[in-house]
């Protein structure tokens, strides 16, 4: 099953929309990551270069992509970043199959 970190900036006019009328986003996401066949694993509000994160697991790369178009698509993002994540023993795999590659750097 494929998980993926999301991790969006809001505009300022979402941020002054929340302001004037909190809403918990995370848990207005989910039945739209539920109808793309994913579902939120857990979701914050963070501070710096992004203003929330999501884990979200269950869904292929297209659908992946096709949130993250729609989301920007919707004028409350200025920004998003999806990162597809790797389990720890995948990750081992793709070290033993990089071992066994044969790649050479140029000499």
């Amino acid at each position: 099953m494929a998980s993926y970190l999301i991790q969006a900036s809001y505009t300022p006019e979402a941020w002054a929309a929340q302001v004037k009328n909190p809403q918990n986003r995370i848990e207005a996401l989910r039945p739209v990551v539920a109808q793309s066949g994913g579902k939120i694993v857990c979701g914050y509000y963070t501070f710096g270069e992004y203003d929330i994160m999501l884990i979200v697991e269950g869904m292929d790369n297209v659908t992946a992509a096709a949130l993250s178009v729609g989301a920007t698509a919707g004028g409350a993002i200025k920004s998003i970043k999806t990162t597809p994540l790797m389990t720890v023993e995948e990750g081992m795999e793709a070290m033993r199959k990089a071992a066994a590659a044969g790649y050479r750097p140029p000499a």
